[in-house]
């Protein structure tokens, strides 16, 4: 008996052992290009032995003479079926159904693509939409999104900060190519360690994300691909200039050492070291700072063997000072002659990646992740000292199969974080260990047509969050051509560093109080909240033009939320969360290719943030109900025989009131009104592409001049007891222009 059980468990491996079919899925259409098709379905008829295209097109699936007939589908294009005789490489080209258009072809082909076919509502910001702007750090990579907000924190660090579906970056996990790295200690000023010209895209997704990744994610996930040594130019030189004298620098040296090993060298440099008062408040309107940034990465491809790897070794060294126009830290710190601030970080990383694909079983791989990380900041804020050292090591292996066919997958594995901490808020230290062991498994159901499900549960055991259990679940179903129905829920469960997270508390004379002292995070619960959406996503045309538009309404509702209170001016309170805290956002996106080259964006946001503060339920503090934001880009068509055209980009962004936490407790003339006036910037940008290895841009930030006017509070007595740099609801410097060039040679 156990005999027979064994030759029936392996007699699918001895099939599929044999010969394969491999080849290519494209798209056909009337202008001779080829594009190809990721996601494709490919399974032999009657059976259920099947794959998927990958993001090149490229498929390989399992051969037996009894099979005949290879099915190929996709939505939104013509099912094609190919009569198979002998193992062989094919191409086949897919033409769209024409009650569908191209809708499906259009997203694909735009700089930010929607995808009608992944259960998760997850979009892709390609390297071509990052330069729609002068994209010099992973923080300003989403000026021309609208599903991601950008502000300043404060009106002196020079500090982005991003929201999504109303809620801060801590809410959001941000990984580079999948490995957690925007956490604890690097979540104020870790976005701006990462150049942008590292960046090859970004996959946002909204809602609670994949157990893979981690329990921490509520709001989404922002995955920041890094480029690869392989498939980047050999050398690339970006060059930029602003009016603000901020001058930046990036290099990319990519070499092919064997038909298997490539390796890169890539350097950022920035700096800024003019001091700009433009508002005449006797504060720098942005800190001085240098940074230097270096990554040495190592790639390592066997193809017979299913081996993909990567190496990568980082260094960072970033330096800031800010504070009064007269501020000089050699004489002035740690006095009250002048109020000035510096922060110096110092991170070391060193990560890696082991992928295997079995070359016989296509469907069948293996994945290893590992990264060390060493974060430093030295740092002090007029007579505040804050210094905090983050050591952390991470390390999953992922197993992925399928049950039965290729309409089931799966995938599972373990993982083990470890975080150090050691963190001094002026006197008194703050450090703590952290260690967490998962286990995690994620099934994926697709049934080839028009329904697939993802469903993850993960196991984790935390040395200070205890043993817990982190559900997550998407789902997409396509009613009818040219549409996708999505919804999603899952749980979310983090610790809050709430210095960390928080530092422009620190830019105030408000006094810090714990009121919670029972929990194992300076005495703090952990936060837990689950996450609850459905997006709709329709492709049309629209005269004769492709269009798609997208609704998304998206609920996070706390169980228990580390509340930042600012609501008394002289101080700010952390405690657990004694009654309701939501967040609801609304989101309505348009698309619109309204001719050749043009292209269109639309979108209005609303959100409905609430806290319970003490014992008053509020909006949460510079939210915006309603947010406007369009975006028009157009390139000019390349002339035959030529490479040279041109490229526009301009993108307006509008913001309704925002409330300001209270102020009724400061004599009147540091008393600010309920809500602040609403703001609306342009950005433009113009490219000159002379050839494919040159190009030069222009353009200006905030071009009509929008300023806040005296946006810190008590800027002229910053030691007294209203001082306060963070009532920051719009921009602060005013207009900036900027120049620079690209070179590359492929």
């Amino acid at each position: 008996m156990k005999n027979i059980v064994y030759i029936i468990l392996m007699l699918p491996l001895a099939i599929f052992s044999q010969d394969k079919i491999s080849g290519v899925i494209m798209e056909a259409n009337d202008k001779n290009e080829q594009t190809p098709l990721f996601g494709a379905n490919v399974y032999w008829l009657d059976t259920s032995v099947g794959t998927t295209s990958d993001y090149d097109g490229n498929f390989s699936i399992p051969y037996n003479t009894s099979y005949k007939k290879l099915v190929i589908s996709y939505v939104g294009f013509k099912t094609d079926t190919l009569t198979i005789n002998k193992a062989k490489k094919v191409q086949v080209l897919l033409e769209s159904k024409s009650d569908l258009g191209e809708v499906t072809i259009t997203s694909r082909k735009q700089a930010t693509s929607k995808s009608y076919l992944k259960a998760s509502n997850t979009f892709t910001v390609s390297s071509k939409e990052l330069l729609k702007a002068a994209c010099c750090n992973l923080s300003e990579s989403f000026e021309t999104n609208p599903s991601i907000d950008v502000n300043f924190a404060d009106a002196v660090t020079g500090t982005r900060q991003i929201k999504m579906l109303g809620l801060t970056s801590p809410y959001l996990l941000i990984a580079t190519e999948n490995i957690p790295s925007i956490r604890g200690a690097s979540q104020a000023f870790g976005l701006s360690f990462i150049p942008g010209t590292w960046v090859e895209s970004i996959q946002i997704t909204k809602g609670a994300g994949s157990v893979v990744n981690g329990y921490e994610s509520i709001a989404g996930q922002i995955n920041a691909e890094l480029v690869k040594p392989a498939s980047d130019d050999k050398l690339f030189v970006n060059i930029y200039g602003a009016s603000n004298t901020r001058l930046e620098l990036n290099t990319h040296f990519n070499t092919k050492l064997t038909e298997k090993w490539s390796t890169g060298l890539y350097l950022h440099g920035n700096t800024h070291d003019k001091k700009h008062d433009v508002n005449d408040d006797g504060f720098m309107d942005m800190p001085l700072y240098n940074q230097i940034n270096v990554m040495n990465r190592w790639q390592y491809i066997n193809q017979e063997k299913g081996l993909v790897s990567f190496i990568n070794f980082k260094f960072l060294n970033d330096e800031k000072q800010t504070g009064e126009i007269d501020f000089d830290p050699k004489t002035d710190k740690g006095t009250t002659n002048a109020w000035g601030s510096e922060i110096d970080t110092r991170r070391y990383e060193v990560s890696s990646k082991l992928g295997y694909v079995n070359p016989e079983i296509p469907w069948q791989s293996v994945s290893v992740q590992a990264a060390f990380s060493s974060h430093a900041q030295d740092s002090y804020f007029g007579l505040n000292t804050y210094d905090i050292t983050q050591n952390s090591l991470y390390s999953t292996v992922i197993y992925n199969s399928i049950i039965g066919d290729s309409r089931s997958k799966f995938k599972t594995g373990i993982s083990y974080t470890y975080d150090h901490y050691e963190e001094l808020v002026n006197t008194v230290d703050f450090g703590r260990n952290e260690a967490d062991f998962g286990a995690f498994f994620e099934y994926a159901y697709d049934n080839l047509k028009n329904l697939n499900v993802t469903a993850g549960i993960r196991v984790d055991a935390h040395n200070l969050l205890g043993t817990f259990i982190t559900p997550r679940v998407h789902a997409r179903y396509t009613p009818w051509g040219k549409s996708a129905l999505r919804a999603s829920f899952g749980r979310g469960k983090r610790s809050a560093s709430i210095f960390a997270e928080n530092q422009s508390i620190f830019s105030t004379s408000r006094s810090f109080n714990i009121l919670n002292t029972d929990g194992n995070i300076y005495g703090l619960d952990p936060e837990i909240a689950w996450n609850y959406g459905v997006s709709f996503l329709q492709g049309f045309n629209l005269f004769n033009q492709k269009a798609d538009i997208t609704l998304d309404y998206y609920r996070t509702d706390f169980q228990n939320q580390v509340v930042v209170d600012y609501e008394n001016p002289q101080e700010v309170n952390f405690y657990n969360l004694e009654g309701d805290s939501y967040a609801n956002s609304f989101q309505i996106e348009m698309n619109y290719n309204m001719f050749t080259n043009f292209d269109l964006r639309l979108a209005y946001k609303y959100y409905d943030v609430q806290t319970q503060y003490g014992s008053e339920k509020l909006e949460k503090p510079l939210v915006p109900k309603n947010r406007f934001f369009a975006n028009v880009s157009y390139e000019t068509s390349v002339k035959e025989g030529k490479t040279a055209h041109w490229k526009m980009d301009a993108t307006f962004n509008w913001l309704g009131k925002q409330r300001f936490s209270s102020t009724a407790a400061n004599p009147v003339q540091y008393q600010l009104s309920e809500y602040s006036p609403t703001v609306g910037t342009v950005n433009v940008q113009v490219t000159k592409v002379f050839s494919p290895k040159f190009e030069v841009y222009l353009g200006g930030e905030n071009i009509t001049n929008v300023r806040q006017n005296n946006p810190i509070l008590g800027a002229d007595d910053p030691f007294g007891s209203n001082f306060d740099t963070t009532f920051v609801y719009g921009p602060i410097y005013g207009s900036n222009y900027y120049a620079g060039l690209r070179f590359k040679i492929q």
